[in-house]
Protein backbone atom coordinates (compact mmCIF):
# COMPACT_ATOMS: atom_id res chain seq x y z
CA UNK A 1 0.00 0.00 0.00
CA UNK A 2 1.50 3.73 -1.13
CA UNK A 3 2.46 5.33 2.16
CA UNK A 4 -0.42 8.36 2.15
CA UNK A 5 0.33 11.42 4.52
CA UNK A 6 -2.74 12.06 6.48
CA UNK A 7 -3.55 15.07 8.64
CA UNK A 8 -6.52 14.94 10.76
CA UNK A 9 -7.34 18.67 12.69
CA UNK A 10 -8.65 17.73 16.40
CA UNK A 11 -6.81 14.37 16.33
CA UNK A 12 -6.14 15.09 19.98
CA UNK A 13 -9.51 13.52 21.02
CA UNK A 14 -12.87 12.27 20.16
CA UNK A 15 -13.57 11.77 16.41
CA UNK A 16 -10.69 12.98 15.49
CA UNK A 17 -8.06 10.95 18.09
CA UNK A 18 -10.20 7.28 16.54
CA UNK A 19 -10.06 7.96 12.85
CA UNK A 20 -6.23 8.79 13.52
CA UNK A 21 -6.22 5.29 15.34
CA UNK A 22 -7.25 3.40 12.70
CA UNK A 23 -5.44 4.86 10.38
CA UNK A 24 -2.26 4.36 11.96
CA UNK A 25 -3.38 0.73 11.89
CA UNK A 26 -3.85 0.70 8.53
CA UNK A 27 -0.32 1.48 7.43
CA UNK A 28 -0.68 5.45 6.95
CA UNK A 29 1.65 8.12 8.21
CA UNK A 30 -0.53 10.30 10.83
CA UNK A 31 -0.49 13.92 11.93
CA UNK A 32 -2.83 15.51 14.11
CA UNK A 33 -3.96 19.07 15.65
CA UNK A 34 -4.32 20.52 18.58
CA UNK A 35 -4.78 24.00 19.98
CA UNK A 36 -2.59 23.25 22.70
CA UNK A 37 0.19 20.55 22.90
CA UNK A 38 0.86 20.95 26.72
CA UNK A 39 -2.81 19.42 26.76
CA UNK A 40 -1.28 16.14 25.71
CA UNK A 41 2.20 15.38 27.22
CA UNK A 42 1.80 11.98 27.04
CA UNK A 43 -0.13 11.63 23.63
CA UNK A 44 1.95 9.31 22.21
CA UNK A 45 -0.86 7.69 19.24
CA UNK A 46 0.67 9.73 16.26
CA UNK A 47 2.15 13.20 16.33
CA UNK A 48 0.61 16.05 16.97
CA UNK A 49 0.81 19.86 16.02
CA UNK A 50 -0.04 22.76 17.44
CA UNK A 51 -2.81 24.43 15.26
CA UNK A 52 -5.91 26.93 15.80
CA UNK A 53 -7.89 26.22 13.08
CA UNK A 54 -9.74 30.48 13.60
CA UNK A 55 -6.01 31.83 12.96
CA UNK A 56 -4.89 31.44 9.41
CA UNK A 57 -1.16 32.35 10.47
CA UNK A 58 -1.30 29.59 13.20
CA UNK A 59 -2.75 26.99 10.34
CA UNK A 60 0.11 27.91 8.03
CA UNK A 61 2.80 27.43 10.62
CA UNK A 62 1.64 24.05 10.99
CA UNK A 63 0.92 22.79 7.51
CA UNK A 64 4.54 24.16 6.70
CA UNK A 65 5.90 22.15 10.06
CA UNK A 66 4.12 18.89 8.11
CA UNK A 67 5.84 19.89 4.76
CA UNK A 68 8.80 20.36 6.44
CA UNK A 69 8.75 16.68 7.49
CA UNK A 70 6.84 14.71 4.63
CA UNK A 71 7.49 16.92 1.67
CA UNK A 72 3.14 15.76 0.44
CA UNK A 73 0.30 15.90 2.09
CA UNK A 74 -2.14 13.54 0.78
CA UNK A 75 -5.28 13.76 2.75
CA UNK A 76 -6.54 16.29 5.07
CA UNK A 77 -9.71 15.67 7.45
CA UNK A 78 -11.21 18.65 8.94
CA UNK A 79 -12.54 17.36 12.48
CA UNK A 80 -11.83 19.87 14.80
CA UNK A 81 -15.15 21.71 15.60
CA UNK A 82 -17.42 23.04 18.30
CA UNK A 83 -21.04 22.29 19.88
CA UNK A 84 -23.25 25.08 20.92
CA UNK A 85 -26.72 24.51 22.24
CA UNK A 86 -29.32 27.31 22.91
CA UNK A 87 -32.34 29.44 22.19
CA UNK A 88 -31.19 31.70 19.51
CA UNK A 89 -33.16 34.40 21.02
CA UNK A 90 -30.70 34.02 24.08
CA UNK A 91 -27.29 33.02 22.67
CA UNK A 92 -24.88 35.51 23.39
CA UNK A 93 -23.66 36.92 19.43
CA UNK A 94 -20.05 36.76 20.55
CA UNK A 95 -20.77 32.67 20.96
CA UNK A 96 -22.62 32.45 17.60
CA UNK A 97 -19.59 34.17 15.21
CA UNK A 98 -17.32 31.88 18.16
CA UNK A 99 -18.87 29.08 16.78
CA UNK A 100 -18.81 29.87 13.06
CA UNK A 101 -15.03 30.83 13.29
CA UNK A 102 -14.25 27.36 14.33
CA UNK A 103 -16.54 25.03 12.54
CA UNK A 104 -16.51 26.92 9.10
CA UNK A 105 -14.17 29.66 9.22
CA UNK A 106 -11.57 26.90 10.51
CA UNK A 107 -12.02 24.59 7.81
CA UNK A 108 -11.60 26.84 4.95
CA UNK A 109 -8.43 28.13 6.31
CA UNK A 110 -7.15 24.92 6.31
CA UNK A 111 -8.33 24.00 2.92
CA UNK A 112 -6.71 27.19 1.57
CA UNK A 113 -3.30 26.24 3.60
CA UNK A 114 -3.82 22.77 1.59
CA UNK A 115 -4.85 23.33 -1.73
CA UNK A 116 -0.76 25.14 -3.35
CA UNK A 117 0.20 21.65 -1.88
CA UNK A 118 -1.97 19.28 -3.20
CA UNK A 119 -2.23 21.49 -6.65
CA UNK A 120 1.55 21.32 -7.11
CA UNK A 121 1.54 17.02 -6.23
CA UNK A 122 -2.12 16.94 -8.89
CA UNK A 123 -3.46 14.81 -6.10
CA UNK A 124 -5.34 15.15 -2.83
CA UNK A 125 -8.28 14.08 -0.88
CA UNK A 126 -9.88 16.96 1.43
CA UNK A 127 -12.73 15.28 3.98
CA UNK A 128 -14.94 17.71 5.79
CA UNK A 129 -16.51 16.26 8.78
CA UNK A 130 -20.12 17.81 9.28
CA UNK A 131 -22.51 16.18 10.66
CA UNK A 132 -26.45 15.31 10.13
CA UNK A 133 -27.30 17.80 12.36
CA UNK A 134 -26.18 20.47 9.30
CA UNK A 135 -29.21 19.04 6.97
CA UNK A 136 -32.10 20.46 9.50
CA UNK A 137 -32.71 23.05 11.65
CA UNK A 138 -32.79 21.56 14.99
CA UNK A 139 -34.30 23.16 17.94
CA UNK A 140 -31.54 24.54 20.11
CA UNK A 141 -29.38 23.29 18.21
CA UNK A 142 -29.84 25.80 15.25
CA UNK A 143 -26.53 27.77 15.29
CA UNK A 144 -24.71 24.11 15.46
CA UNK A 145 -26.71 22.57 12.21
CA UNK A 146 -26.30 26.13 10.52
CA UNK A 147 -22.28 26.10 10.55
CA UNK A 148 -22.27 22.44 9.59
CA UNK A 149 -24.97 23.18 7.28
CA UNK A 150 -22.59 25.60 5.70
CA UNK A 151 -19.56 24.04 5.67
CA UNK A 152 -21.47 21.22 3.21
CA UNK A 153 -22.34 23.53 1.04
CA UNK A 154 -19.41 25.55 0.73
CA UNK A 155 -17.49 22.07 0.20
CA UNK A 156 -20.49 21.72 -2.86
CA UNK A 157 -18.62 24.36 -4.62
CA UNK A 158 -15.35 23.62 -4.19
CA UNK A 159 -15.74 20.31 -5.62
CA UNK A 160 -16.69 22.04 -8.65
CA UNK A 161 -13.99 24.79 -8.37
CA UNK A 162 -11.06 22.05 -8.04
CA UNK A 163 -12.30 19.48 -10.38
CA UNK A 164 -9.30 20.50 -12.53
CA UNK A 165 -6.86 19.94 -10.23
CA UNK A 166 -6.38 16.20 -9.31
CA UNK A 167 -7.97 16.89 -5.82
CA UNK A 168 -11.41 15.13 -4.51
CA UNK A 169 -13.38 16.94 -1.90
CA UNK A 170 -16.02 15.45 0.43
CA UNK A 171 -18.14 15.98 3.00
CA UNK A 172 -19.01 13.14 5.75
CA UNK A 173 -21.60 13.83 8.29
CA UNK A 174 -22.11 11.41 11.58
CA UNK A 175 -24.85 11.19 13.68
CA UNK A 176 -24.22 10.93 17.50
CA UNK A 177 -21.24 9.66 18.57
CA UNK A 178 -19.97 8.41 21.93
CA UNK A 179 -17.58 11.59 22.40
CA UNK A 180 -16.43 14.21 24.57
CA UNK A 181 -17.92 17.01 22.69
CA UNK A 182 -20.87 17.54 25.44
CA UNK A 183 -17.94 18.91 27.99
CA UNK A 184 -16.41 21.30 25.34
CA UNK A 185 -20.00 22.69 24.20
CA UNK A 186 -21.21 25.78 24.87
CA UNK A 187 -24.38 26.08 26.66
CA UNK A 188 -26.66 29.19 26.49
CA UNK A 189 -27.74 29.67 30.25
CA UNK A 190 -30.52 28.39 31.17
CA UNK A 191 -32.17 31.42 32.74
CA UNK A 192 -35.05 31.26 35.07
CA UNK A 193 -36.90 34.09 33.70
CA UNK A 194 -36.83 32.82 29.81
CA UNK A 195 -39.35 31.68 27.84
CA UNK A 196 -37.68 29.04 27.09
CA UNK A 197 -36.40 27.64 29.94
CA UNK A 198 -39.17 24.53 30.02
CA UNK A 199 -38.44 23.23 26.53
CA UNK A 200 -34.63 23.82 26.38
CA UNK A 201 -34.18 22.43 29.61
CA UNK A 202 -35.87 19.23 28.30
CA UNK A 203 -33.71 19.10 24.49
CA UNK A 204 -30.40 19.71 26.10
CA UNK A 205 -31.21 16.75 28.58
CA UNK A 206 -32.24 14.74 25.59
CA UNK A 207 -28.97 15.85 23.47
CA UNK A 208 -26.51 15.39 26.47
CA UNK A 209 -28.15 11.49 26.27
CA UNK A 210 -28.08 11.37 22.84
CA UNK A 211 -24.19 11.83 22.79
CA UNK A 212 -23.94 9.50 25.79
CA UNK A 213 -25.74 6.60 24.21
CA UNK A 214 -23.94 7.16 20.87
CA UNK A 215 -22.35 4.67 18.64
CA UNK A 216 -18.54 3.74 18.27
CA UNK A 217 -16.12 6.28 16.60
CA UNK A 218 -15.07 3.41 14.82
CA UNK A 219 -17.48 3.06 12.70
CA UNK A 220 -16.97 7.00 11.64
CA UNK A 221 -13.19 6.18 10.87
CA UNK A 222 -13.80 2.55 8.65
CA UNK A 223 -15.77 4.97 6.61
CA UNK A 224 -13.08 7.45 6.03
CA UNK A 225 -11.03 4.64 5.32
CA UNK A 226 -13.70 3.64 2.40
CA UNK A 227 -13.45 7.26 1.33
CA UNK A 228 -9.52 7.21 0.90
CA UNK A 229 -9.74 4.34 -0.85
CA UNK A 230 -11.95 5.58 -3.67
CA UNK A 231 -11.04 6.21 -6.74
CA UNK A 232 -13.93 9.42 -7.13
CA UNK A 233 -15.49 10.37 -3.90
CA UNK A 234 -19.43 10.60 -3.65
CA UNK A 235 -20.39 14.39 -2.70
CA UNK A 236 -21.82 13.44 0.60
CA UNK A 237 -21.48 10.74 2.75
CA UNK A 238 -23.03 9.64 6.20
CA UNK A 239 -22.44 7.62 8.49
CA UNK A 240 -25.13 6.79 12.17
CA UNK A 241 -28.03 4.92 13.02
CA UNK A 242 -30.23 3.71 10.22
CA UNK A 243 -33.04 6.16 12.53
CA UNK A 244 -30.73 9.37 11.95
CA UNK A 245 -29.89 8.29 8.04
CA UNK A 246 -33.50 7.42 7.71
CA UNK A 247 -34.70 11.08 8.83
CA UNK A 248 -32.83 12.68 5.55
CA UNK A 249 -34.64 10.29 3.71
CA UNK A 250 -38.10 11.58 5.45
CA UNK A 251 -36.94 15.47 5.28
CA UNK A 252 -36.56 15.29 1.22
CA UNK A 253 -39.51 13.15 1.02
CA UNK A 254 -42.22 14.67 3.46
CA UNK A 255 -43.85 17.63 3.05
CA UNK A 256 -41.79 20.87 5.72
CA UNK A 257 -44.50 20.69 8.02
CA UNK A 258 -45.05 17.17 8.09
CA UNK A 259 -41.36 16.63 9.15
CA UNK A 260 -41.55 19.76 11.62
CA UNK A 261 -44.29 18.19 13.56
CA UNK A 262 -42.58 14.83 13.59
CA UNK A 263 -39.25 17.08 14.99
CA UNK A 264 -41.58 18.69 17.50
CA UNK A 265 -42.49 15.21 18.62
CA UNK A 266 -39.33 13.40 18.69
CA UNK A 267 -38.15 16.39 21.30
CA UNK A 268 -41.11 15.87 23.03
CA UNK A 269 -41.94 20.13 22.49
Amino acid sequence: MENKTVLITGGSSGIGKAIGTYLVAKGYTVYGTTRSLNKYPDFHTFPLLEMDVRDPASVEKAITQLLKKEHRLDVLINNAGVGITGPIEETPAKEILAAFDTNFNGPLHVIKSVLPQMRGQKAGLIINITSIAGYMGLPYRGIYSATKGALEIATEALRMETKDFGIAITNLAPGDFATNIAAGRYHTPLLDASPYRKSYGSVLQQIDEHVDRGEDPILVAKMVLKIIKTEHPKVHYKVGTFTQKFSLILKKALPDKVFEKMLLKHYKL
